[in-house]
């Protein structure tokens, strides 16, 4: 897409069955970490602290620029920085790949799953789907992108959630209205389209550790400052659908460019955007009716509506990528206000809920049986063998938007359009000389302080990366033993 730079950072839940020599999760999110640069070998572990609670060895760089860790307790996969929504849908699935054979490889398959979601139905846990875009910083953040965007970002889980089971809290309670008053909710949550929204507690923090927020105020560019900013979200599920994700990245790319060029909605701003963001995940009637801050009511769909107007008006024809989001965005607006069931080749909560219902009128059984989360969980394997997405799309029944080529390429390839490019070439060639080294998202230094520095994303720094290979090569052959490799 014309002139962004986005990526994903996904956090994926281990699942394996407590018996005799029971290995935990956590120690097989190590097991197949440490496989993927140990044994495999398609990247470089960090040989430095990476702040106080990332230790040498906790992650590395693979040979695709994207990087795998373990953050707390979870393994990660962050992609490489992408300019092309079909790049970085690739790269998004590729993790789902590498993970899945480095599971296969160490013979766990069958005892443990890669989940790809965001809940722990047994704990009440939550973790993430992080969205990485790259914005101008001749925008005021504060005052225009923050409040601009909020409305969209709570509107658009009605395209891009992941749905689930239940709830978090089955105390919901309505806080925030106009009676003040702690009213408890009759009605019990048996489904929703959004597993993130109930662990979404204030509209804009700075620090994800301490309080999930719809907009992370994080300012922390990893490009140079003085040209952009780098919006963090935190609000959205995991998506195993590729249109879908096509779809979440891409339309939050356009609204982006809108903003950029000073143009956003009129009325569409909300009351309270984080009581309206559990409003539309529990709402039944899937007609999401929202209070506005002007104390009118407005739908979800109009407000996704009122952006894609004016995405429609003046953005048309940048690219084909751009056509894409504009053409199913609409599509998709069309189809769940015409009937949200007929979506459920595209969509990840209408196909997991279609499938809920399908097998409850199967096994005459109800919302509240117990079996009905562990098929929730089951959804989102990333085992092609096991997962019931990947069953569906098995059986033609999910509308797909990449190809296998297409993944397998991601897997150990780099885009080939930003500085994703330079900083592969130069773990790749870090791999294959022994040298100490300090490996980041914009920059790689040497023990000799030599570094290389990538502050403009949309960079390839060929001339530069081949001059630093040059450096790389000669301070291994000066001190040939000057690096014990973490084995």
């Amino acid at each position: 897409m014309e002139n962004r730079i986005f990526g994903l950072e996904t956090e994926y839940g281990c699942l394996a069955p407590e018996h005799e020599g029971f290995v935990s999760p956590d120690a097989i999110s190590v097991k197949v970490k440490d496989h993927i640069f140990h044994t495999d070998r398609i990247g470089i572990v960090d040989i430095h602290y990476r702040g106080r609670d990332e230790p040498p060895g906790n992650g590395g760089f693979l040979f695709n620029a994207g990087r795998i860790y373990i953050d707390m307790g979870h393994i990660e996969f962050a992609t490489p920085e992408c300019s092309s929504l079909w790049d970085v849908v690739s790269y998004d699935r590729a993790g789902d790949r590498i993970l899945h054979r480095a599971l296969q490889s160490l013979g766990l398959e069958k005892e443990a799953s890669f989940l790809k979601n965001n809940v722990d139905h047994y704990t009440g846990a939550t973790f993430g789907c992080h969205e990485n875009y790259l914005i101008r910083r001749n925008v005021p953040f504060s005052t225009v992108v923050i409040p601009a965007l909020l409305p969209f970002l709570v509107t658009r889980q009605i395209f891009c959630g992941a749905g689930r089971v239940g709830s978090y809290d089955d105390s919901f309670y309505y806080y925030g209205r106009d009676d003040r008053e702690d009213v408890e909710r009759d009605d019990p949550v048996t489904f929703q389209i959004s597993q993130r929204a109930d662990h979404i507690v204030t509209e804009i923090y700075q620090w994800i550790q301490f309080s999930r927020a719809i907009i992370n105020t994080r300012d922390e560019p990893l490009a140079d400052h003085s040209k952009y900013r780098r919006l963090h979200l935190l609000v959205g599920d995991s998506n195993m659908s590729e249109y879908t994700n096509a779809l979440k990245v891409g339309t939050t790319a356009m609204v982006l460019n809108l903003l950029e060029q000073k143009v956003f909605p009129r009325d569409v701003m909300l009351g309270d955007p984080v009581w309206a963001l559990k409003e539309i995940s529990r709402d039944p009637t899937h007609k999401w009716i929202l209070d506005r801050k002007n104390g009118q009511t407005i739908s979800a769909i109009d407000i996704q509506r009122s952006y894609l107007d004016l995405a429609q008006r003046h953005l048309q024809g940048l690219d084909e990528e751009s056509d894409w989001v504009l053409r199913e965005w609409e599509r998709t607006l069309d189809g769940l206000e015409a009937d949200p069931m007929q979506l459920k080749d595209r969509l990840d909560w209408v196909a997991k809920k279609w499938l809920l219902e399908t097998f409850m009128e199967e096994e005459g059984i109800g919302w509240d049986d117990p079996w009905l989360q562990s098929l929730d969980l089951e959804f989102h394997n990333i085992d092609p063998n096991r997962g019931l997405y990947h069953d569906l799309v098995q059986q033609g029944l999910i509308e797909r938007v990449l190809t296998d080529e297409q993944v397998d390429r991601a897997c150990l390839h780099p885009p080939q359009n930003t500085r994703a490019k330079a900083r592969a070439e130069l773990v790749k060639t870090l791999s294959e000389n022994r040298v100490r080294y300090i490996v980041d998202w914009d920059s790689v230094y040497l023990e000799n302080e030599n570094h290389i520095s990538f502050r403009d994303p949309f960079q390839t720094y060929e001339e530069e990366t081949a001059t630093f290979i040059e450096e790389i090569r000669a301070a291994s052959s000066s001190s040939p033993d000057s690096m014990e490799r973490l084995e």
